[in-house]
């Protein structure tokens, strides 16, 4: 939340000066003011958030605190499911506006019981409305008023919030924005349209006569891509926070992100969902945490949770790869396996902050080469480097083959950035990487000084075989430039460029290994995959079909277990009559599907069954059916069908 806060800061900044200046005009009556009113101009920011629709409803109401506590007070929030028409519209914004102000310390009970009572909902009244709640807050008590400047609190304006400006009809917003003008003078209103597509909508919704009553100023937000990136650099490329996620879980909620929905804070939940499935399911979660907790938690171990470390099948392969003594000292002895516990806590502790700065380090050379082998954003390298050993992959090679052209200029930015990265890490590994760096750039700055001494030599040599006039020299010196290119050497740029690119592999292949290869990285990664796609996915088809052909699934009834095709008479009914309809094909006779449907059900009752009472229990039977069979109606499993009587058509095949 707090990220997300700083992510919108600028943009509500923005929008927070905007209405002070409108405002502050409004108070003092400028000329800019004065010719505004003359034309009936209503202020008007056009917000622009992207198709991330679900996420707006979280920045409106973070919008809405900025305004209430830096501006005004009155502030409405219309939705066009709730606005169909001008009437609704009123209501709706009058509503709002007359509860956001009551306070009971500040005004007296007749005003409360006023403004609860029905009145007429149109713009005179809600100019009166206005100039009564200003005379009211003028004579209030400085004690009593809010800590925000005595101007903006004489006459506050009043914003009124379109969150989905796009879903409005034409007619609503014209009526509202033509009746609005006429009231200008008397009520400062601020209009502010929540846009998800493209500023242009306000022209296409709205015609000239109406448009030019509003005085539109443009406000765009990050995408939310940014936003992503943002959160993904926040919250995982960091040490700070000891819980991770898993190459094909992160590959999940991002491919649910780009593909699916495009929300922020589906992610977020998502994430969040992943936090508790691991520390849910994962006993030795417990470990999960700061080192310095992390000690004491380890020394705290029973003797079970020291049985579920050797399970791990990270720290098996670590056991297997000691001498003999050792083993059998991490396979026995609690004391000595917290030990080394502890120790490789720590190990995994120091890889996370390394993994991160050499991660962000091998970002700065690959986003800016051509077709972006390794992707051009951080969370594509990330993956990558979970997925697998990077510096193995094809996309790793020929980025090294294009890191290996790049120009003085760019490679020398790059190293200048890797520096800033290393400096401001806070591994403690990084004294001699940084020291190697800055030899590098201190390195090109002399080939710089070099270069132009070479140019200088090379201009006095062409000069000397311009003067040579005799043939056999002209011959023989064309012979050996023919030679050198033959056999051409790298220059010493060349030479150094292949250092620079050999030492950040060098880099890559040491801090860069895949998390999986660490031991007990099974305490801070969730890797369960399906179990998210599982929650995340929604397959309501293959959920109906197993909840209805398997109902023991769900109900954990061991009466409905069933062996085979065989229909148990201790289902549910709509799972008998679901049952039986896939044994139907395209048209079902109901005749013959309720005497099916009788005999699964009278199963129970056995062939010696009171004959007394056959004709009450097929009634029962016959109103059990119906209800069932309009259950699978409802459901779109079959459709009734005029094709034939008493029949109905199946609607789905397959078996789901």
């Amino acid at each position: 939340q707090q990220v997300q806060e700083d992510l919108n800061k600028q943009l509500f900044d923005n929008l927070v000066s905007f209405l002070r200046r409108s405002h502050s005009e409004f108070q003092e009556k400028t000329t800019e003011w004065t010719c505004r009113m003359k034309s009936r101009e209503i202020p008007t920011a056009a917000l622009v958030l992207g198709v991330n629709v679900t996420d707006h409803d979280l920045t409106f109401r973070s919008l809405s605190e900025v305004l209430q506590n830096n501006i005004t007070p009155y502030i409405a929030l219309l939705e066009a499911k709730d606005c169909p028409g001008i009437k609704n519209l009123m209501q709706k914004l009058m509503g709002q506006l007359m509860n956001c102000y009551v306070d009971v310390d500040s005004l007296d009970e007749d005003y409360v019981q006023v403004s609860q009572n029905r009145i007429r909902c149109s713009m005179t009244s809600l100019t009166n409305w206005y100039e009564t709640v200003t005379k009211k807050t003028d004579s209030e008590t400085p004690s009593k008023k809010r800590t925000s400047s005595s101007r903006d609190w004489q006459s506050p304006p009043v914003v009124v919030i379109f969150k989905d400006m796009e879903s409005f009809t034409t007619k609503v917003l014209q009526d509202f924005i033509v009746i609005s003008s006429q009231h200008i003078r008397e009520l400062p209103l601020v209009l502010i349209f929540g846009i998800a597509t493209s500023p242009m909508i306000i022209h296409s919704l709205l015609p000239r006569s109406v448009s030019s009553l509003l005085c539109i100023e443009l406000f765009q937000s990050l995408s939310c891509k940014e936003h992503l990136s943002t959160i993904i650099d926040k919250l995982l490329l960091t040490a700070q926070f000891p819980f991770k996620l898993g190459e094909k879980v992160l590959q999940v909620l991002i491919n649910i992100f780009l593909y699916h929905d495009l929300s922020v804070q589906n992610f977020i939940k998502g994430f969040q969902l992943c936090i508790v499935e691991h520390f849910y399911s994962q006993p030795l979660s417990v470990l999960c945490c700061q080192p310095v907790d992390a000690k004491k938690r380890v020394n705290s171990l029973s003797h079970d949770q020291c049985e579920n470390i050797r399970k791990l099948p990270s720290f098996r392969r670590y056991v297997e790869s000691q001498v003999s003594e050792k083993q059998i000292a991490l396979l026995t002895a609690d004391n000595f396996l917290k030990e080394v516990t502890q120790k490789l806590l720590e190990d995994l502790h120091v890889y996370h902050e390394n993994y991160v700065s050499v991660l962000r380090c091998l970002h700065v050379f690959t986003s800016s080469l051509p077709k972006y082998p390794l992707g051009k954003q951080i969370r594509e390298l990330h993956c990558a480097c979970l997925e697998n050993r990077v510096w193995e992959t094809e996309e790793y090679e020929s980025s090294l083959q294009l890191a290996r052209m790049l120009n003085k200029s760019d490679l020398v930015t790059m190293l200048q950035q890797c520096v800033e990265i290393f400096v401001s890490s806070s591994g403690n590994e990084f004294d001699k990487t940084v020291e190697k760096l800055k030899e590098f750039l201190t390195q090109f700055q002399k080939l710089e000084a070099e270069a132009f001494q070479e140019q200088d030599v090379s201009i006095s040599s062409q000069k000397e075989l311009q003067k040579k006039t005799d043939l056999y020299h002209l011959q023989k010196t064309l012979l050996e430039l023919k030679e050198s290119r033959r056999s051409k050497k790298l220059t010493k740029f060349e030479m150094l460029r292949f250092e620079v690119v050999d030492y950040i592999d060098s880099l890559v292949r040491n801090y860069l290994v895949p998390a999986d290869h660490k031991t007990l990285h099974e305490i801070a990664y969730f890797n369960t995959a399906s179990v998210l796609r599982g929650h995340l996915n929604a397959a309501p088809r293959i959920a109906l079909h197993t909840a209805l052909n398997n109902p023991y699934c769900y109900l954990k009834n061991q009466a409905l277990k069933s062996d085979g095709g065989r229909i148990s008479n201790k289902a549910p009914d709509i799972c008998i009559v679901y049952k039986l309809h896939l044994e139907c094909g395209r048209l079902i006779n109901l005749v013959d599907w309720l005497e099916a449907f009788s005999t699964v059900v009278m199963a129970v009752e056995g062939p010696n069954a009171d004959a007394a009472s056959s004709d009450q229990v097929d009634d029962i039977i016959h109103a059990r059916f119906i209800r069932a069979v309009s259950e699978l109606e409802l459901l779109g499993f079959i459709k009734p069908s005029k094709r034939k009587t008493d029949h109905v058509a199946r609607l789905t095949w397959g078996g789901c």
